[in-house]
């Protein structure tokens, strides 16, 4: 990490396929089907969540001068726009958490697209009940922003 700059990024609210844009916590029991998870949600919708958590991984960077999410008012240098792909707790064949995040960086000078990348990251789920699933996520999900955040640090 190069230290902290002038640079200031924008967290746009991240796109999702219908079955991600809920609150529902989705399982996957086969490549063909998902069901969502009895008796737990997120507190909000997850493109929410993941970009509320996301821009938060940034700010604690302490990489950035600025990192804010649209109507907080920044002089805005990038914008990361993101596509929840996967976000779900695979139960055939072992039960993980998976999550697959594409993210792109938009210089907001210019409107030109910076990079791209696919970032990935799985958890296993310890233990049982809905905690041990929410838990796995997290872990995945925390594992991809740090990873985001490293890779964003290296462009710009």
């Amino acid at each position: 990490v190069r230290g902290h700059s002038r640079r200031q990024i924008l967290i746009t609210e991240p796109s999702a396929l219908k079955a991600l844009d809920s609150q529902n916590i989705v399982i996957r029991p086969s490549d063909l089907s998902i069901q969502y998870l009895k008796g737990a949600q997120w507190a909000d919708r997850l493109p929410l969540i993941v970009q509320a958590r996301l821009a938060e991984t940034f700010q604690r960077s302490g990489s950035f001068a600025g990192v804010g999410k649209p109507g907080e008012g920044l002089a805005i240098d990038y914008r990361i726009i993101v596509e929840v792909r996967t976000f779900e707790v695979r139960v055939n064949g072992g039960e993980h958490a998976e999550v697959e995040l594409f993210v792109r960086l938009l210089n907001d000078r210019n409107g030109e697209v910076r990079a791209a990348k696919s970032f990935t990251a799985s958890a296993p789920v310890s233990g049982g009940g809905n905690a041990a699933y929410v838990s796995a996520l997290d872990s995945a999900f925390g594992q991809a922003a740090k990873d985001i955040v490293r890779w964003t640090d290296s462009l710009i």
